[in-house]
Parts: C-alpha cells; sequence; structure tokens
C-alpha cells in the first residue's frame, strides 16, 4: 500500500465526496439488515395465524382474522419493498460520491502524468518509448481508478456489511451464526486465488491479442512486399500459429471459470444446508423461531455478493498498487533541464559556443569535443560533415534540449543556462531532420507557435517556404486536413511546410537541420533566397549534407568526429583543399554521373 498512499492527497483534496460517500455506505446497509428482520416477524405472524385461523373454523370470526392476516401480509410486503428502495437509493447516493470522486481524481492524476512529462527532458524519451508512456497515462490510471472508485466503495460495503449482518446473527443465536459463515471464509480464499488466476491469464490473452492484431496489421501494411516475395503461404502458417496460441491462452481461462462458478455455487447451497439443518434443530429446542431460519437465509444471501467481491478487491487494489508503482516511477523523476526563474527577455541572437563538449546521458557517446565557434546577428553559419559527426547535437544544445558537459553557451553574452527557457525558445525557429505534422490542417500546422490563426501571415510564410502553390491546388487548399508525420503529402512538401511553420512567427535565431535533403536544387534556392530576405539582421544556423546549399553562407564549419576540423567560407575553404574541398569534388562528380543518366 506504499505506493498508493501517493492517492492520500486526493482524498484530502475530495475528503467532502469521500466522508458522505462512507455515510451512505453505512445507512445503504442498515436498509439491507432490516428487511431480513421484517421477513422474520412476517413468517412467525403467518405460522401463529394459520393456528388462530383454524381455532375459528366454523365462526363467523374466521372470516375476520383472514382479512387482518392478509392487509398484515400486505403491510410486510410493501414494508419491505419500501426498505430496498431506501436501500436503493442511498446505494445511488454513494456512486455520485464515491464513483464521482474517483473521476475527479483520475482526471486529476492523468493532467499531473502529463503535466510532469511536458517537465521532462528530451533525454527522458530518449529512454522511454511511446507505448510505455501512452500505458502509464491511460491504462496504469485507468487501474488506479478502479481502485479509487469500486475498489473502496466496495472494500467499505464490504467491511461495514459483515459488522452488521453478523452482529444481528449473533444477537439472535450464536451457535447457528458460527455454523452458517464456516463456508464464507473458504469461498472468500477461493475467489482470491481464482481472481489471480483469471486476472493473469486475461492479461496473457490480451498480450496474445495484441500480437495477433499487431501481426495482421503489418502484413496488411505490407501486403504489396508479402504477395511480390510470393510468401503468402509461409505468412497464413505463421498466422494460423499466432491464432492457435491465442485460443490456447482463451482455452485456458474458460476452463477456470468453468470449475470456479460451480465451486462458489456449492459453497452458497452449502450455507443454506447448514442454516436450514442447524436452525431446525435450534428451532426444536425453542431457542429461535421459524421466522429466523428465513432471517439467516436472507443474512447469508446478502453476504454473498460481499464475500465475491472480497476476492475482486484484493485483485484490483493488487493492480492498483503494481500500476501505482510505475506511474511513481515517471512522476519521482526530476528534469534535467530546468529553467531559472527570470523574466523572458527579448535577444538579438549573438551566439558564442566556448570549448562545448557533449556525453549522451542515455548512451554515454560523446557526441562534440571541444567546439568553439560564434554567430553574429545577421550571419548564416553553416555545418557540413558526415553522418553522426555532431551536427545535430549542436541543434539540440541550442535549444537547449540537453546542456552541456563541458563548456558553455552564451547567448547575447550571457549563459543560455540563465535565460528564461520558454522565452528562448519563444524567438528560436527550428526546422528538424525528422518532419512531424499534427493531424489537423495545413493552416493550422504552420501557424502551430501563434494562438490566433493569422491566414494573410500563414500564406506568406507558405510563399517563402515556397509551397504555397502546392497547398491552393489542392481541392481544400490550407483547410486539407493532413495526417499524423503529413501522411497526404510528399517527402518535400512535409520539409516546406515544415519550413513555413518556423519562419511564421518571424524568430530572431532560426535553425535548419538538414530539412532540404528532400527538396530539388531550384526549388532550393528560391526558399534560401526568401530567407536571406526576412531573416536580415537574424542569425541562421543551417546543417546539411549538401554543399549547394551551404555554398552562399558567411561561416561554413567542417565537422568530424564531434569537432570542427575546418571552419570559412566557401572560397578559403576550397582553397584549403581539405575535407570539404574533397566533399566538394565527391559531390560535384555524383551530380554530374546523375545529369548524364
Amino acid at each position: 500500500m506504499k505506493d498508493l498512499a501517493y492517492l492520500n492527497k486526493f482524498f484530502v483534496k475530495y475528503k467532502w465526496h469521500l466522508i458522505p460517500g462512507v455515510l451512505f455506505v453505512i445507512i445503504s446497509n442498515i436498509f439491507i439488515v432490516l428487511p431480513a428482520q421484517v421477513v422474520r416477524v412476517a413468517l412467525d405472524l403467518v405460522i401463529e395465524n394459520i393456528g388462530v385461523y383454524n381455532l375459528f373454523t366454523g365462526f363467523n370470526r374466521q372470516n375476520v382474522v383472514y382479512d387482518i392476516f392478509g392487509y398484515s401480509l400486505l403491510l410486510f410486503g410493501t414494508l419491505i419493498l419500501v426498505l430496498y428502495l431506501m436501500r436503493g437509493l442511498f446505494l445511488f447516493f454513494t456512486r455520485q460520491t464515491i464513483i464521482l470522486m474517483s473521476r475527479h481524481i483520475e482526471y486529476d492524476l492523468k493532467n499531473e502524468i502529463y503535466s510532469h512529462y511536458q517537465d521532462l527532458s528530451l533525454a527522458f524519451y530518449r529512454r522511454h518509448n511511446t507505448g510505455d508512456l501512452m500505458n502509464r497515462v491511460t491504462e496504469d490510471v485507468s487501474r488506479v481508478r478502479m481502485y479509487l472508485g469500486p475498489g473502496i466503495m466496495y472494500a467499505i460495503n464490504t467491511i461495514v456489511l459483515f459488522v452488521v449482518v453478523i452482529y444481528a446473527m449473533i444477537t439472535v443465536n450464536v451457535r447457528l451464526a458460527i455454523f452458517s459463515i464456516l463456508p464464507m471464509p473458504i469461498l472468500a480464499v477461493i475467489i482470491y486465488y481464482v481472481n489471480n488466476i483469471i486476472n493473469f491469464r486475461s492479461e496473457k490473452i490480451q498480450e496474445r491479442l495484441s500480437s495477433l492484431s499487431s501481426f495482421v496489421q503489418e502484413n496488411f501494411s505490407g501486403i504489396r512486399i508479402m504477395k511480390s516475395y510470393v510468401r503468402e503461404s509461409s505468412v497464413r502458417e505463421k498466422f494460423a500459429l499466432e491464432s492457435d496460441d491465442y485460443k490456447t491462452h482463451s482455452m485456458a481461462l474458460a476452463k477456470v471459470q468453468a470449475v470456479f462458478f460451480p465451486i462458489m455455487l456449492l459453497l452458497i447451497g452449502l450455507s443454506n444446508i447448514i442454516i436450514i439443518y442447524i436452525g431446525g434443530v435450534e428451532v426444536m429446542k425453542g431457542n429461535i423461531t421459524p421466522g429466523n431460519i428465513a432471517e439467516f437465509l436472507v443474512y447469508i444471501s446478502q453476504l454473498t455478493f460481499p464475500v465475491m467481491a472480497l476476492g475482486w478487491v484484493t485483485s484490483i487494489i493488487q493492480r492498483a498498487a503494481a500500476s501505482q508503482k510505475r506511474i511513481n516511477e515517471f512522476l519521482d523523476q526530476k528534469p534535467e533541464i530546468i529553467s531559472p526563474d527570470v523574466p523572458k527577455r527579448s535577444i538579438n541572437g549573438l551566439i558564442e559556443f566556448n570549448d562545448v563538449s557533449f556525453i549522451y546521458p542515455d548512451t554515454g557517446i560523446q557526441a562534440l569535443k571541444n567546439v568553439t565557434f560564434t554567430a553574429h546577428p545577421g550571419e548564416m553559419v553553416a555545418i557540413i560533415g558526415r553522418t553522426g559527426s555532431g551536427k545535430s547535437t549542436i541543434a539540440n544544445l541550442l535549444l537547449r534540449m540537453y546542456d552541456t558537459t563541458g563548456g558553455e553557451i552564451l547567448i547575447d553574452k550571457e549563459p543560455v543556462k540563465h535565460l528564461n527557457l520558454e522565452g528562448y525558445r519563444a524567438q528560436i525557429g527550428f526546422v528538424p531532420q525528422e518532419v512531424f505534422l499534427f493531424s489537423d490542417t495545413i493552416a493550422n500546422n504552420i501557424a502551430f507557435s501563434a494562438d490566433v490563426l493569422n491566414m494573410p501571415v500563414v500564406e506568406q510564410a507558405a510563399k517563402d517556404a515556397a509551397v504555397y502553390n502546392n497547398i491552393i491546388e489542392l481541392e481544400k487548399g490550407f483547410e486539407t486536413l493532413i495526417g499524423e508525420r503529413g501522411i497526404t503529402l510528399s517527402g518535400g512538401q512535409k520539409q516546406r511546410v515544415s519550413i513555413a511553420r518556423a519562419i511564421v512567427k518571424h524568430p530572431q535565431i532560426l535553425i535548419f537541420d538538414d530539412c532540404l535533403s528532400a527538396v530539388d536544387t531550384r526549388t532550393e534556392e528560391e526558399i534560401l533566397q526568401n530567407l536571406g530576405n526576412i531573416m536580415q539582421g537574424k542569425t541562421n544556423i543551417i546543417i546539411a549534407h549538401r554543399i549547394s546549399t551551404i555554398k552562399n553562407a558567411d561561416k561554413i564549419l567542417v565537422m568530424d568526429n564531434g569537432e570542427i576540423i575546418e571552419q570559412g567560407d566557401h572560397e578559403y575553404l576550397m582553397r584549403q583543399k581539405g575535407i570539404y574541398f574533397e566533399l566538394y569534388e565527391k559531390q560535384l562528380l555524383e551530380e554530374q554521373e546523375v545529369s548524364e543518366n
């Protein structure tokens, strides 16, 4: 329960839901005991009145006795109905308090987890996959809610009902009370263990079903490849194996359930037999009345569901504790990147890397070694190098997705760690290497950084990114809905929409992380020319593989193995005849071969 102790603060917050809920549970259980006592009185009355009725055989008074007897039974029947209606009313109030409380806590917990996710740095997301993050905020929270709602409600109900009913039984006859509840602990233990088995096997079935669904989805997605390689028969065999595995687990669960219910009914029936036998003996001894036997039968029937619920609630608590432990593991993680408590301020865009080194915390790979350079406002600084040379790491450090492990980064002569993070990032336009577009309209994707959709500004950004003509050719233009990752657009169109999204907010620093790779040379030149006009007096950082993209840059940094091995403008680097010169010659030769073919 120590993991579930985290939820205590929510119980305090919603105490005016919980306290009335507990009171309603207690009151509703009082109304479950009273009908049993009414049944006892009614049955004893029936037995007594039958004797009186027979005494007046042949007398006119017999009809009067019969009428009184009938009205009495009608009164008792109405009273029992009213008592059960009152119980139902208070059960409704119980659900409106405790279950409602659980929904409020579920809402708060989900928001708390999601808000914490937002605060965690990029390193956290590199360590955990998306499915795991989703499960903790959905499936795990749902299991915790089952504990907060039905778990607590049925646990309190079971405890209160046991106390009230057993007290009522003992006040009638101790011996009959002890014998009648003997099978109940056995039933509770069986239900507890069987519930655990059922839950375990149900989870296995869910895993098998998920695996089967993934198998089918993957093969339908790759149907073209499957048919091209003539693998239909092989896939059918694998599907049969997956289906057989699912069937095996389903049959195992069905067998447990098939045994469980007859055993449960047997133990309930055994309790009834004991009551009738022991009760009959006690009636013959004159210790109780026949109505008490009926009263005990009602009590046992009322205890049956709580006993069953006891095992179920125990299982719910165990699963909730496991889920809350998983949630706590994430909530206990502290963000590596913390914004200082300083006011937001405008930046000019002077960037200085002073002897910066960086080692990725999750892999231990050293991405940068003693990198030093300066980018002034109005300059276009290009970074080029082989894959894995540390180019994208510079972009991540500039955005402060990570903090340096050596040296420091200055923005306008102030360490980037001292800047208000939200205000700083709001003045940076970033176009990532892997383009991501949201499932929304093209207009909303471009205007993602703005609070209000300003169509003239969006359209101008699309023109500057050389994607305006492509958009207006679509049937709905800027209102065209695109799927996750922009599945309705080509690779080049997605990159240009991403560029428009970065420049729409007129950033002071613009970072391109190899985002023109899917754009043809002519479109690339148009985009760079437009950027030259709109980014005057602002800082441009362009990371690229193609030298044609960066040859007009004011400063070019050539990187290899995390170090700057050459820097200067295009003409200077060509004269040096070093790595940059070799890359240029190689790319020029490749372009000539492509044009000849």
